[in-house]
């Protein structure tokens, strides 16, 4: 009978559990869990969102949204929730000037502090319906899966368990990965070698400074209109530390003092933080039914605000793709694709990150590589390649297909006539399904048996733009084209117009 007694407890606790099914859990309720759940809410699935925070984070850490993330978000109707950001041409590619303008409607970077787009993607994904669960922890050791569901077993605010079970889990809790970490997922890359120290300080006066390099490190301020002054600072040659939490003020103001020889001491921080060049990749962003996104799947630098983008795209990817696979519009190898586009793109950014950061944080041994960079900077073909991969702008996906100029990209902007209306791609891709634009007036026939997943718009766009001599084009509901025809073929006779549309959308009912 001894045996049994360790047995006990353990019913008595599963008889206290709670059990709540949901059909998607997601780990965290940072932006790219928020946008994944009502990308996920708007096509009809029950999300539970877990987040360990109680309240929502007074941080704002990244402050850039690049030209690719500005139209996912005008594409879903949110630009006039971020009220008009800041906008501005010029970025950087490693601290050396660099024009970001490419065509579209977004050109350049917009500044807007991750507090406001955390509060505008919760509120639109709780309009949606989505249940966010603040103030919960997943358990250590206690998340499994089997050939139906995932389940999590989570810690409610008031100490009390709380199973969850849902057909699929997405891990979008950050570089330190609870799930990431219970998976056992393999994380290759590289440890931190160099840090940033950051922090909102209010109450000094100093100048502004674009990433000023001086003989003892770099250092970079500026002034928000409101009066606080984010600070950064890097000695050259000082290796980053180990840390189990954010540095105290104290270290970031002597350091600050020993590179530019100004005291902020007297300053009022509002927070403090860092942020160092490791630099590291999932082997896999799928592992059955458990997923990850954002910082659960790639660690790097924050260098120009790619950190965010490249997250925010990884859950607009992902969005449309878990929704049709748990609604049964689509086989669940459609999921494999979101690891086969979102890795590659995820390694290229990783690899851009990394030569940014040896110019950034090296000292006087990358002057000059700086310099020939500058000087081919100003080469237009150059500008353009580095602009189109920090901005996102440049995508493509292999996995659309090859062949047409447009497959695999974006659907370029462009303003359209539609009836006795006018109204640009962006707004026709509002819609949570996919788009089949017929350029000529028409769509082709063979679309029709799609039309409860494809919206079908007959239209003309406004000639000398990116879509002269497109007589279709079949879009995805992330904005990438998987079909176009031009002008003067005939897309009815075009057997490939059903077979990207079965492929990406399913069998038609």
């Amino acid at each position: 009978m001894a045996a049994q007694h360790p047995q006990r407890p353990h019913r008595a606790a599963a008889a206290r559990t709670a059990v709540m099914h949901t059909q998607v859990i997601i780990v965290g309720a940072g932006p790219v869990g928020l946008l994944l759940a009502a990308e996920l809410c708007l096509r009809g699935v029950h999300v539970s969102v877990v987040e360990q925070r109680h309240r929502p984070t007074k941080e704002s850490r990244a402050s850039t949204l690049h030209a690719r993330t500005m139209e996912i978000l005008d594409s879903r109707g949110l630009l006039t929730d971020l009220a008009g950001p800041p906008h501005e041409a010029r970025g950087h590619f490693g601290g050396i000037p660099l024009d970001l303008t490419l065509p579209g409607p977004y050109p350049g970077q917009w500044k807007v502090p991750q507090t406001k787009t955390e509060s505008v993607l919760e509120e639109w994904a709780l309009s949606l319906g989505a249940d966010i669960r603040c103030g919960h922890r997943l358990q250590l050791l206690d998340l499994t899966q089997d050939g139906e569901a995932v389940e999590a077993e989570a810690v409610g605010r008031d100490g009390r368990p709380v199973r969850l079970r849902a057909g699929y889990l997405v891990a979008c809790d950050g570089q330190d990965s609870t799930v990431r970490r219970l998976t056992a997922a393999d994380f290759p890359g590289q440890d931190a070698t160099r840090e940033l120290l950051r922090a909102d300080v209010d109450n000094i006066t100093i100048a502004d400074r674009r990433f000023q390099r001086l003989p003892g490190g770099l250092a970079i301020a500026a002034r928000r209109p409101d009066g606080v002054t984010r600070v950064m600072v890097h000695e050259f040659g000082t290796p980053a530390r180990p840390r189990t939490g954010p540095p105290q003020f104290q270290e970031m103001a002597a350091a600050w003092h020993r590179v530019t020889g100004e005291d902020i001491s007297a300053g009022k921080p509002l927070w403090v933080n860092h942020f160092d060049d490791a630099n590291r990749q999932l082997t896999h962003y799928r592992h059955g039914r458990v997923l990850y996104a954002g910082d659960a799947a790639h660690r790097q630098m924050p260098i120009g605000g790619q950190a965010l983008n490249l997250g925010l795209q990884d859950a607009f990817n992902l969005g449309w793709k878990l929704a049709a696979v748990v609604t049964g519009h689509a086989p669940h190898h459609l999921l494999d694709t979101y690891h086969a586009e979102r890795h590659a793109v995820g390694s290229a950014v990783l690899a851009n990150i990394r030569a940014q950061a040896a110019l950034l944080l090296g000292s006087r041994e990358v002057e000059p590589l700086r310099a020939v960079l500058a000087e081919l900077i100003d080469h237009e073909p150059v500008r353009t390649r580095l602009a189109g991969m920090i901005s996102g702008l440049d995508i493509r996906y292999d996995t659309c297909g090859t062949g047409h100029r447009l497959l695999g990209r974006r659907l370029p902007h462009a303003r359209l006539r539609v009836g006795s209306s006018t109204c640009t791609t962006t707004e026709l891709l509002r819609c949570p399904g996919g788009l089949l634009l017929g350029l000529e007036g028409r769509v082709p026939a063979a679309a029709e048996h799609w039309s409860d997943r494809v919206e079908l718009v007959a239209a003309r766009p406004e000639p000398g733009g990116e879509l002269d001599g497109v007589a279709a084009v079949a879009v995805r509901p992330d904005g990438h084209v998987i079909w176009a025809a031009e002008t003067g073929t005939d897309p009815a006779a075009d057997d490939s117009l059903p077979a990207a549309l079965e492929h990406w959308f399913g069998t038609p009912r």
